[in-house]
């Protein structure tokens, strides 16, 4: 399949099946989703860039990118299936409007174009890193900021967990499922089993083994299951090596096993050590993680979300998206780093979860300034924003009193500075009350830190009136992961894996903007009418 531009990309025909409704027929298409979309959504999707997912060779031509694109995101903007979408663009005059189709005499949808398109996007990222649709979702909200004013140089930025649709498993389901699939899979090839394993191909051995035993036999299939796993995994040796069932049965022996001296295997305890939340949750989807957060476990992602606002409204600059092992200082210094230098001083405002000194570190090289609120971990004592550090925080040039400290020494691995004071400049000090230094014969000693007076300064500035205006602002952006699990389902997607689930986060993402998009152009146009009848 050759790649060829949409040659009706710009414009609707004046001879398409539109201009055949009536007026009053056409006043629901201009009072929906299906205007704006098609004025300001639809001619802004880039299609050039996908050119990469098609043949160089001269064949048959692609179905025209933009309205795939464009088909994946009006899906996930009303909430319909693919199975949906596709009678919606033939019999529905708001989607063809849409999508610039009503001058087609057939509908280029069927039932397999938006899921072949789906798989082409996920298949060329694992290859080249490049996510086609991320970009894509990013431009289009950059347009969507600029109609509406929004303004970029104060962000907001929060994450999510985005639960996979796995199911959980014990330790006996997981060792039992990763041994029946690599029996079944090599059973259709052709090899012969031993007889003791050729009970994980029936249909239901499964419920056997897993259900229909009492919690004190538990134990004893688990080693029964280790030990066919190891048998398995020796018979299948070097031939299977490419099989994911292989991959799978591996991974699950060295995460969940340790191999005894005489070859044997024994399950693996907390004192071993390497049980954390990496290892394999469910064969299903092997890139979801287990992460607890607010006392609850999540097995699968993390998403993380860029918002900025206006007076009109708020759009979804950018997003990211990881296992939920990522953390989310993590993900704010990648996503400063990937930025460029701003022209203007920018502000990200984010909980405090989102701080640290790289991440500080990064941000002042592009102009940025992150603004951390509810700081977790110990409070510091106020009296250490005072106190003044060399260039490289590696010794105290003055106390809060101004006095120069007498010696000072640092520790390389924690950055803590041990600094000796005259005795006399310390035991008449009117800072001695909040200070607390430790006094000796002839010294006073104070230990100190750079990133303890760095955290006293944030808890100073989180006490003024503009700090608490930003964390108010802060907490608008606490919405949107509400937003994307129950209207949009983010946690309910109909696919595993990291790149799959990321591909349907980011429509969805892109469907949330689009509806706030309309909302304010509908705004707008009330405004602008009520102007004139005023």
């Amino acid at each position: 399949m050759s790649f060829v531009l949409n040659p009706l990309n710009e414009q609707l025909s004046l001879f398409d099946s539109f201009g055949g409704l009536t007026d009053r027929e056409k006043k629901f298409p201009d009072k929906s989703w299906a205007k704006y979309f098609s004025e300001y959504i639809f001619p802004k999707i880039e299609e050039e860039p996908y050119a990469v997912l098609y043949s160089e060779k001269d064949s048959r031509p692609n179905t025209p990118v933009n309205i795939q694109a464009g088909a994946l995101l009006l899906k996930e903007l009303t909430g319909m299936s693919d199975d949906g979408i596709v009678p919606a663009l033939m019999f529905d005059v708001r989607f063809q409007y849409a999508l610039h189709t009503t001058s087609y005499l057939e509908q280029p949808l069927n039932d397999r174009t938006l899921g072949r398109f789906r798989a082409r996007l996920p298949a060329y990222e694992k290859e080249t890193g490049i996510d086609l649709i991320h970009d894509t979702i990013r431009k289009l909200s950059a347009e969507m900021a600029e109609i509406m004013k929004i303004d970029h140089t104060l962000k907001r930025m929060d994450s999510m967990m985005v639960a996979s649709n796995i199911k959980r498993m014990g330790r006996l389901e997981l060792l039992y499922t990763c041994v029946s699939s690599l029996a079944r899979e090599t059973r259709k090839a052709g090899m012969e089993l031993p007889e003791n394993l050729l009970h994980y191909t029936e249909e239901d051995d499964r419920n056997r083994v897993i259900y229909h035993n009492r919690s004190e036999e538990t134990q004893d299939k688990i080693l029964t299951v280790l030990q066919d796993a190891a048998a398995l995994k020796d018979l299948c040796a070097t031939d299977y090596a490419e099989s994911v069932s292989y991959g799978l049965l591996i991974r699950v022996l060295e995460e969940q096993a340790v191999r005894n001296e005489d070859g044997s295997y024994r399950l693996r305890t907390k004192e071993d050590g390497g049980m954390d939340a990496s290892i394999l949750q469910n064969p299903a989807d092997p890139d979801a993680a287990c992460r607890e957060k607010a006392g609850k476990q999540n097995r699968g992602y993390a998403a993380n979300l860029t918002e900025a606002c206006g007076d009109g409204g708020s759009i979804v600059t950018d997003y990211q998206y990881d296992t939920n092992t990522h953390s989310d200082a993590a993900f704010i210094k990648e996503a400063i780093e990937s930025a460029p230098e701003q022209e203007e001083r920018t502000v990200i405002v984010a909980d405090g979860a989102y701080s640290g000194k790289a991440v500080q570190e990064a941000a002042a090289g592009k102009n940025i300034d992150v603004v951390s609120t509810n700081l977790t971990g110990k409070q510091a004592d106020d009296i250490l924003a005072d106190f003044q550090f060399s260039a490289d925080g590696q010794s105290v040039t003055e106390c809060p009193a101004g006095k120069s400290p007498k010696s000072c020494s640092c520790n390389a691995q924690t950055g803590q500075c041990h600094v000796s004071f005259h005795k006399c400049d310390c035991g008449n000090c009117p800072m001695k009350g909040r200070c607390h230094p430790k006094m000796f014969k002839r010294v006073a000693k104070k230990t100190v830190s750079k990133s303890g007076q760095e955290r006293a300064l944030q808890q100073r500035a989180g006490k003024t009136e503009d700090f608490i205006e930003r964390s108010r602002f802060r907490n608008g952006v606490e919405t949107l992961p509400s937003i994307l699990r129950r209207k949009y389902g983010a946690d309910h997607m109909p696919v595993r894996g990291l790149l799959p689930t990321k591909l349907f986060f980011g429509f969805k993402t892109g469907a949330l903007n689009i509806t706030r998009f309309c909302q304010y152009m509908q705004n707008r146009e009330k405004c602008a009418q009520n102007a004139i009848y005023a």
